[in-house]
């Protein structure tokens, strides 16, 4: 499923409606470059969970955990990007966490895949990313025609993987694309990357 977002306000929707679809033992494997709106994401999904504290880039402290106000699972939100490998995530335990919690992994892709074959991958790509692959150069677009929404759009693209997320990946799609100005496009096998489709036999 690919998301096609506006604004930080139409982000922030998004995350609140993926929450709502949300349990505990749900890991999500968040990808995305510096300024794409990981955080922000995240911030908003703890903020619709009613979760506690406030939601930062956890570079310096690699995991947090913000426990439920309202008697849900707690969020845990980790941050990979230091991490060597694999085993290194393996050392935070969060297995111990992850059955009771809601697991965010941010830089989590190629990692965070070993702690539970049932996740979401999320990529959230800003639209001047997109620019730039299809050989359109960043600033090439003149100051008069650039406006602060443009630095705002973003594409995301959500990948279930395995059966607990191929039964709900439909009910997440109805509420995404009943926001309002948010279009949705299915994704096939076929437009995903050699790598995912190669592993496809999960909900996109």
């Amino acid at each position: 499923m690919r998301v096609h977002l506006e604004s930080v306000e139409q982000m922030r929707a998004f995350a609140a409606a993926l929450a709502d679809h949300l349990r505990a033992g749900d890991l999500l494997i968040l990808t995305g470059n510096l300024g794409a709106g990981k955080t922000t994401f995240t911030q908003s999904l703890g903020k619709t969970l009613g979760v506690a504290g406030r939601i930062t880039s956890p570079t310096f402290v690699i995991a947090r955990e913000h426990p439920s106000r309202t008697g849900g699972p707690a969020l845990v939100h980790v941050d990979a990007y230091r991490l060597a490998d694999g085993e290194e995530l393996e050392d935070l335990d969060l297995d111990s966490e992850l059955d009771e919690s809601i697991t965010v992994v941010e830089w989590g892709a190629g990692m965070a895949e070993q702690l539970s074959s049932d996740h979401l991958d999320i990529t959230i790509t800003p639209v001047w990313d997109e620019n730039a692959e299809d050989g359109i150069a960043a600033g090439s677009v003149g100051a008069d025609d650039e406006d602060e929404s443009e630095d705002e759009r973003r594409t995301v693209d959500l990948t279930g993987r395995g059966a607990a997320w191929a039964e709900r990946m439909p009910a997440v799609e109805a509420a995404v694309s009943a926001l309002a100005g948010v279009r949705v496009d299915d994704v096939s096998p076929a437009d995903l990357p050699a790598e995912d489709s190669a592993n496809e036999g999960d909900e996109s």
